[in-house]
């Protein structure tokens, strides 16, 4: 008993990014880059889309709430290390441990099906689009939108409570640069063996179940596409589309890495690197797929840019 109280009394050392790299100073200064730049491009988008009325459909409203996702990923991580750095303290308390693992899955599981929709709202659009007013309409939308964020809270609930149920009686030095289920995981003086099963099944559920959905989503999206006679309508849907799939890319590689690859096929600086990549490299990149590849996106850009340049002269 006394084992298991000292895991809710004591804080947790965050061992982290910085000390297995090289110059520290370059890297921090390179995070700290990506994740203003990151967190810019993604406010940008969430304005336009809000300010916008020809943003105002289904795509760009999922497309708002993948944004308000990669908003918040790497703001419960990148802060916290920054901090650490500047003071030369790398601690965070128990409380704070489960606080940031609960905000990443919750936000890691929302994203994951807001993706699976997004995939559905292209498919409906491609290949039924007498249909998608009906399909896709605004009660569809905010239903998808609360199930998204709902089954996140679910699935971050259960892990969290779970996690912290365990007795930390050993080392406290957590080899990540924030709180991630696997590596706390890995400080337990209890059998996780159990659950480590239950993990992987539940990764299983998480993970690929909407990563097919995606997959049947595309397969028949490409599949119209291929058979549609206007080059201009091809070329377009093919655009869009080929965004969407690399934004999934992106975030299922890195989490499917994570959680479905076994502990012992990848060491603490491979689960740093790919841990910062789908906290913040790729909610960085996701505006910026987006922005780039949209018709929509960049002209809603411009009009707010030459509207402002106006004022600015006024």
């Amino acid at each position: 008993m006394g084992e298991s109280n000292l895991s809710v009394t004591s804080d947790f050392t965050l061992m982290g990014l910085f000390s297995h790299s090289g110059p520290p100073l370059v890297l921090f200064s390179l995070v700290v880059t990506i994740f203003t730049v990151g967190l810019l491009g993604n406010a940008i988008l969430l304005f336009l889309v809000c300010t916008d009325s020809r943003l105002h459909t289904p795509m760009y409203f999922l497309l708002s709430q993948l944004s308000l996702l990669d908003v918040g990923f790497p703001l419960v991580t990148i802060p916290k290390m920054a901090v650490d750095f500047l003071q030369g303290e790398s601690s965070i308390s128990f409380q704070g441990c489960g606080a940031q693992m609960f905000f990443l899955m919750l936000m890691g599981v929302s994203e994951g099906v807001v993706l699976s929709f997004m995939s559905y709202d292209r498919y409906v659009a491609v290949c039924h689009p007498l249909h998608y007013p009906l399909l896709m309409r605004r009660q569809v939308c905010l239903l998808m939108m609360r199930t998204s964020w709902l089954s996140g809270v679910l699935v971050a609930c259960i892990q969290t409570s779970i996690i912290l149920h365990f007795p930390y009686c050993a080392s406290r030095a957590v080899d990540h640069f924030f709180c991630e289920l696997p590596a706390l995981l890995k400080l337990s003086c209890a059998d996780t063996s159990a659950y480590d099963l239950a993990l992987s099944i539940s990764g299983v559920l998480i993970l690929l179940l909407p990563l097919s959905l995606i997959a049947t989503s595309y397969s028949q999206v490409l599949g119209a596409i291929f058979r549609m006679h206007s080059a201009e309508a091809r070329h377009k849907a093919f655009t869009t589309c080929s965004s969407h799939i690399a934004v999934v890319g992106l975030f299922y590689g890195a989490a499917v890495f994570m959680y479905m690859v076994p502990g012992t096929y990848h060491s603490p600086q491979q689960d740093n690197v790919v841990s910062l990549f789908y906290s913040l490299v790729t909610p960085t990149l996701n505006p910026l797929i987006y922005s780039l590849r949209n018709r929509e996106v960049r002209t809603a850009l411009v009009k707010v840019l030459d509207r402002a340049g106006f004022r600015s002269k006024r």
